[in-house]
């Protein structure tokens, strides 16, 4: 994951490695919630050594340009005495430092996007690496100049550059898609005062945003947070706030959304992109086919899951229609008991040990380490992400922890990208990244696990089907929901295509899917229409979303053979995590009998969502 998914903040030292522990937005959670270091990275932002790294990638990139600009074509054609290995290995490096000066800068920025300097800091070191990256556009798109004939004889003769042959093929997916070095080079420049410059207007405008619940003054999460209160006024007022302020904002959301569509839109169409979210299939190195699957069998599947779910919910509530609102309330005697930090860490802890004691002990190094920030702070972004930096250092993960059992879900999600992420990281720079659709895999495999940990230990009826409940809203938020918000972002670059976007044709749409895909039983009651602008995802990723679900379901299914599996199940589960990004999904799924081109796959996935439901109505 990267900072699309979410961010944080407080003011601390200028390294951004403060270890005061916090509480949590005033509350009074038992146990400290730690905060990261970040000084495995860089100690300050005036450090001399980030000073000397960015003065280093600078010159390297420019001396890098200057020596293999215009010579791969020959270097390829040479035999064992080629150097293409020479050229790949200079060239990882200096990536690896400008990911390493981004992550330090993005992290410190996330900290607090309120923060002036650190604001400036961030857009500092954006502007310079964007400068020194342009030295190596080149790189990559000479490569997929070179012959097909000749490339795979270069990667036989020269032992370097066999080593990245899985990075070398991946990259000539791409070929197709390709222009002309300077157009190039001028989308690269034009990014920081293009899309990276629409995102960052996104981010802090919503980091500065303040939501008045009676005598309170909330940032986004501990609003969003109160739509999950046991008070049904108390969710009401909260659904108020969000939908009067998101109001207040929405010119400026609708213009953010414009222009990023029209920027994708223009990209797409010179680099000859059929379909609207086709870049993104290529990136996640997956078939339009097997995307449009998924959805075409989530979206058959609404009515067996969330519509029915959210009947037999409401029917709990004493509803015949729930609001909005209400979609994510607790049920009637749910426990609503905070849960202490040190009690989530050891859940989550036990729960990997069971499955693997390698996994738990790579989770725990998170904690011991510093490699983790827990608490809500004024100016830190909304949400959850695991940034995996650069393999030379290691990951760091981000919660917002207000000691909810989504929470600890939230945590064993985190830290199983933060492991697989360790893993992927002896792969190198290059070939560490997972693609998106295989990227969620261990981190919803950590949610299973912790899952059925807690339900297996769990047997009194009432806290039963409160657990069971509460994982079917988060299957259906994630595989539902995420597919709904696919299908919303689909409408809007489709009709962007033909015009600039109203705010009132983009809440169109935001209600007609969520209208399908929730079903009867919840009441979009008004101001609901302005709930797509706070959703990061549609203005860092476009299209990422569907992402979850393919994890989701593909986890549901892993786990199925899990549970079935005599032996061996975990040392291929491993070898999966360790392999990153230099197999396509259909390598990595075939030693567990699964394959994501069959329909039935999905079908299976949705099977155990159906499954949990079912059950929570033999205890109704």
């Amino acid at each position: 994951m990267s900072f699309t998914d979410s961010q944080c903040g407080q003011p601390s030292q200028s390294s951004g490695a403060n270890a005061t522990a916090a509480k949590t937005d005033g509350r009074n959670l038992p146990g400290d919630l730690p905060e990261w270091n970040l000084a495995d990275l860089y100690p300050a932002m005036d450090s001399p050594e980030l000073a000397r790294d960015l003065e280093k990638a600078a010159s390297d990139a420019a001396a890098f340009e200057a020596r293999w600009k215009g010579t791969l074509a020959e270097e390829a054609g040479c035999g064992e005495k080629g150097t293409l290995g020479e050229a790949l290995r200079s060239y990882e490096a200096i990536q690896e430092r400008i990911a390493r000066l981004y992550s330090y800068a993005g992290l410190l920025y996330s900290g607090d996007t309120s923060d002036p300097k650190r604001a400036k800091f961030y857009g500092d070191i954006q502007e310079k690496m964007t400068d020194a990256s342009a030295h190596l556009i080149f790189f990559e798109l000479e490569l997929n100049t070179i012959g097909d004939e000749a490339i795979a004889a270069a990667l036989d003769a020269d032992p370097a550059f066999g080593h990245y042959r899985p990075w070398v093929l991946d990259l000539r997916k791409d070929k197709p898609y390709q222009l002309e070095d300077r157009i190039e080079q001028l989308f690269h420049e034009k990014s920081v005062t293009g899309r990276g410059a629409w995102n960052r207007l996104f981010d802090e405008t919503m980091s500065s945003l303040r939501f008045a619940i009676d005598d309170e003054e909330l940032t986004l999460e501990p609003t969003l947070n109160k739509l999950q209160d046991a008070d049904p006024e108390v969710r009401h007022k909260a659904a108020e706030a969000l939908a009067s302020v998101f109001k207040a904002n929405l010119r400026s959301f609708t213009l953010i959304t414009n222009t990023l569509a029209k920027d994708k839109e223009i990209s797409d169409r010179w680099r000859g992109f059929q379909d609207i979210a086709d870049s993104r299939h290529l990136a996640n190195r997956v078939e339009r086919e097997v995307v449009d699957a998924l959805a075409s069998a989530v979206r058959e599947a609404y009515p067996r899951l969330s519509h029915r779910y959210y009947a037999m919910k409401a029917r709990w509530l004493g509803m015949d229609q729930m609001n909005h609102w209400d979609r994510n309330a607790p049920l009637p005697d749910t426990p609503q008991a905070m849960i202490p930090w040190d009690e989530a860490k050891d859940t989550v802890l036990s729960a990997y040990g069971r499955f693997a004691p390698e996994m738990a002990d790579i989770a725990r190094t998170f904690f011991d380490r510093r490699w983790i920030d827990v608490p809500v702070r004024p100016g830190k972004a909304p949400g959850a992400f695991a940034h995996p930096t650069v393999p030379s250092v290691h990951p760091y993960v981000l919660l917002n922890y207000m000691g909810k059992p989504r929470d600890v879900m939230t945590l064993a999600h985190e830290l199983g990208h933060g492991v697989h992420q360790v893993l992927a990281g002896a792969q190198g720079p290059l070939m560490a990244s997972t693609p998106l659709t295989l990227a969620e895999t261990a981190s919803v495999f950590g949610e299973m696990l912790t899952f059925r940990s807690l339900l297996d230990q769990t047997r009194e009826k009432r806290e039963r089907k409160a657990m069971l409940a509460q994982k079917v809203e988060d299957m259906i938020n994630t595989v539902v929901r995420q597919i709904a918000f696919y299908e919303f972002e689909r409408k809007v670059h489709t009709e962007r295509k033909r015009g600039e976007l109203t705010s009132d044709q983009i809440g169109e749409f935001w209600l007609e899917v969520q209208a399908e895909s929730l079903g009867p039983a919840i009441r979009l009651r008004e101001g609901y229409e302005t709930f797509w602008t706070y959703v990061p995802h549609f203005i860092h990723s476009p299209f990422y979303v569907y992402a979850y679900a393919f994890g989701d379901c593909l986890v549901n299914s892993l786990y199925a053979v899990y549970q079935n599996a005599e032996k061996g199940f975990q040392e291929k589960y491993f070898e999966m995590l360790k392999a990153g990004g230099t197999k396509h999904h259909s390598e990595l799924l075939k030693p567990f009998g699964l394959d994501a081109s069959d329909p039935a796959f999905w079908q299976k996935g949705l099977s155990v969502v159906d499954g949990l439901i079912t059950e929570l109505e033999a205890l109704d």
